[in-house]
This record gives C-alpha cells, structure tokens and sequence, in this order.
C-alpha cells in the first residue's frame, strides 16, 4: 500500500515536471515574441516619427515658399490697381502683361467678370478658383501627410508598449514557473 502512494506521488511528480516543461517552453517562446515584436514596433514608431518631422519640415518650406509667392502677386496687383486707378494704362497694361502664374490666370478670368460695372463680380483676382499656388496645395498635402505618419507613430509605439507589457508578463510566468521547482510541497508547486 505504501509503495502504491509512493507511485502515485512519482506520477503526480512526472505530470508537474511536464507541465513545467511545456509552460517554461511555450512561455519562452512567447517572450522572445513579444520581446521582438515590441522591438520591431518601437522601431516603425521611430521610422514613422522621422518621416512624419520631414514632411513638416517639407510642409513648411513650401508654405513659405508659397507666401512669398503670394506676397510678391499681391503687390504686383496692388500696383496695377492703382494705375488703373489714377488711369494710367500705360503701367496697369505693362503689369498685367507680366503678370506670373497663376496670378495671369486668376487675373484674365477676373476681368471676364466685369468688377468695374458688376456689383457680384468676385473681389479680386485671389479669390477666383483659377488662382491656386502649386507651393500651398503642395504644402496642405505636406502636412496631411505628416498628420497620418504622427498618427502611424503613435499607433505603433501603443502597439510596442503592449507587446513590452506582455513580455514583462510573460517573463513573470518564467520566474514562477522556475521557481516552483523549488517548493517541497506538491500543493505549493501546482499553485
């Protein structure tokens, strides 16, 4: 009969002894993933940061670019307004002839609308949907694209920090796991 419960213990050893085994295996593996996989996350966050600051920066170029542009247009009309208006056509003739684009455009579709006799005749050339300026549109997208990579940034570093959360946990099953090898007592080592 004695020899029966030393049996039975042996068994009840073997099966604690496998079940170790196999969770010490699964959560190895499941903590060298989750280890990688916060690695890779951490690094596309970084990638999608840089790209995200670069565009910014293109973003602002090209906006200043374009108000520099938009600037120099201004006063360009702004002078050809006031030839008009003191009568001048010599000079208001010679501007709008050197009009840049898209400000010639703008300016051409404008006078179509007759502003000197029709009162719902658009303000100015600035407001027509002729004048756009290549550098502002391209410029808008700049920053729609870095918009999307900050946010691609900050969903990957989320996804890195869950996947460090598992590795702290998993490396957790680890230590308990080893650890209950060293407890005498059966109950204490299935707990």
């Amino acid at each position: 009969k004695a020899r029966g419960a030393l049996q039975g213990r042996a068994e009840a050893h073997d099966w604690r002894e496998l079940t170790a085994v196999i969770l010490l295996s699964v959560t190895t593996i499941l903590t060298a993933w989750s280890g990688f996989q916060a690695s890779k996350w951490g690094g596309a966050m970084s990638i999608s940061f840089s790209q995200a600051s670069a565009a910014r920066i293109e973003a602002v170029g090209l906006d200043g670019d374009a108000n520099r542009k938009i600037s120099v247009q201004v006063s360009l009309f702004t002078q050809w307004l006031q030839a008009n208006a003191s009568r001048n056509t010599e000079v208001a003739d010679y501007l709008a002839a050197r009009f840049p684009e898209p400000l010639m455009s703008a300016f051409t579709a404008w006078q179509k609308t007759d502003p000197a006799t029709n009162p719902g005749a658009p303000s100015s050339p600035f407001v027509m949907n002729e004048y756009v300026v290549p550098e502002q549109t391209a410029a808008e997208a700049a920053n729609r694209r870095a918009d999307e990579l900050f946010s691609q940034a900050l969903e990957a570093n989320q996804r890195g920090d869950n996947y460090t959360i598992l590795t702290v946990d998993f490396a957790s099953v680890l230590f308990f796991a080893a650890i209950s090898g060293r407890m005498k007592s059966l109950h204490y080592q299935w707990v």
